[in-house]
């Protein structure tokens, strides 16, 4: 099961691991520089009304008294407007004035003015004046060219940091929801990918035990279901293949075994006596005969063999009306025999064709073959040959018994023989048909046959016309 759902679980785990990152760097990174932002926003703004104040108590010093005592409310509104607190402290770091009262007169041990440095603020206890970290800021008041004292105001590092709390806490809930509703990705990804995946390599499983009638059941219209589909094909088609293979096997074992066993009994009847001397002659000839046999056999599934085989074709152009005639020829004894009549007929006196001349032959020789064999005596053979565009039609025409209707999808199959065939010929290979239909279509070109019980059969195939003519 572990190696079954590694390939899940990783994703899940990578999902979560995702996840928990971005929840890392959103609380880091971005308090980080939310913190940054904020402390220079509130130190902008502090410093701009800590420059207004200074403006307006620097009036005491250009000819005009100012009681700061009557100040107070002034400085109480700003610090209460602030969050914070509000001091003006005269050169020597004495508070004067104090928006709460809490430090008035009081002396800052060590002040100095320039404690921001080259910056508007600084965070720290100011001078132990406070038992908690302040942003202070600091605002010089002028007067006659010269500065007397410093509006200092100071806000509680902590109501900064409950700002970016705030902040935070609404980022941090909308990337909640985001990965929440992130979660239907993983649910869209579980149904359409992991789910069909798990049927597949189920449905794999069982081709690989052997069960090859399994079916894999895959309602989606994406690539999932495509996959699905083919598997189903190649499951049939592997199916098919292995029914074929019995039925070969059966077959061979079935040719091979009824001459091998004619020939054992045969001879061990010549050696036992039980075949007198003065017939031995006819059984050896019995013998031979089946031996031929054997022989034909080995030469079709040999032949079948190198038809399995790529670029086995040797093609050139030639005459396929000089070919018909010359393989029509070596069939005379034959036609002879049972007054078998073969019309010729080319619808040109010079038909060249590009294809593999022994081949052709081969497949010619096979069709008449077959003709005559199912052929009536005193009947007629017609073989044409017909120019149709770039194509070359062949055609091999019986009037014989016919092929039941049931019958002509299988006869391209190996080993296959009608019951017919078998009361007319019981030393047929039943491999003629099969070779006929490989060299064609090796040739990239199709044969058709059509046939009707006790009136004949014709067969018709293609070959390309010699592409120079």
């Amino acid at each position: 099961m572990t190696i079954k759902h590694s390939l899940y679980y990783k994703f899940i785990l990578g999902y979560l691991v995702f996840g928990l990152l971005e929840f890392i760097i959103v609380a880091t990174a971005s308090s980080g520089m939310t913190y940054k932002y904020l402390v220079q926003t509130k130190a902008n703004a502090l410093y701009d009304e800590a420059s207004l104040l200074a403006s307006t108590y620097s009036s005491v010093y250009q000819g005009r008294g100012l009681d700061f005592d009557s100040t107070h409310p002034h400085l109480e509104a700003v610090a209460a407007y602030l969050h914070g607190e509000v001091w003006i402290v005269n050169n020597r770091g004495t508070v004067v004035a104090d928006s709460n009262h809490s430090h008035v007169s009081v002396s800052i041990e060590g002040f100095d003015p320039t404690f921001t440095g080259n910056k508007s603020y600084r965070i720290s206890n100011y001078y132990g004046c406070f038992g908690y970290d302040v942003l202070t800021v600091s605002a010089p008041i002028t007067g006659n060219y010269r500065v007397h004292g410093y509006v200092l105001i100071h806000l509680p590092v902590s109501e900064i940091q409950d700002t970016i709390n705030s902040f935070l806490n609404i980022l941090y809930i909308t990337s909640i929801i985001i990965f929440g509703l992130s979660l239907i990705i993983l649910l869209v990804f579980t149904t359409t990918v992991y789910f069909p995946l798990k049927k597949i390599t189920a449905a794999a499983n069982q081709y690989a035990e052997g069960n090859l009638k399994h079916k894999l059941v895959l309602h989606t219209q994406d690539e999932m279901g495509y996959l699905a589909a083919t598997l189903n094909y190649m499951s049939d088609e592997l199916d098919k293949m292995e029914e074929y293979q019995r039925n070969f096997i059966a077959n061979v074992s079935h040719d091979f075994r009824s001459p091998l066993t004619s020939i054992k009994g045969y001879l061990e009847a010549i050696l036992d006596g039980t075949i007198p001397p003065e017939m031995q002659e006819k059984y050896l000839t019995r013998v031979i005969s089946e031996t031929e046999r054997l022989n034909k056999l080995t030469q079709g599934l040999l032949t079948l063999n190198n038809l399995d085989s790529k670029g086995y074709l040797s093609r050139n152009n030639f005459d396929i009306n000089r070919v018909i005639k010359d393989t029509a020829a070596s069939f005379e004894g034959t036609c002879n025999a049972k007054n078998i009549v073969l019309d010729l007929t080319f619808s040109h006196n010079l038909i060249m064709v590009y294809a593999d001349l022994g081949k052709i032959q081969q497949v010619l020789y096979n069709l008449i073959d077959n003709a005559i064999k199912f052929s009536h005596p005193n009947s007629v053979i017609y073989i044409q040959a017909t120019i149709k565009y770039e194509k070359v039609f062949v055609s091999v025409k019986d009037t014989g018994i016919g092929i039941p209707k049931n019958n002509l999808k299988k006869i391209w199959e190996r080993f296959y023989k009608s019951d017919s065939s078998r009361g007319k010929d019981k030393r047929g290979t039943g491999l003629g048909l099969s070779i006929v239909k490989e060299i064609i279509q090796n040739h990239g070109e199709t044969i058709d046959v059509i046939s009707t019980e006790d009136v004949g059969t014709e067969f018709i195939f293609t070959l390309p016309r010699a592409s120079n003519l």
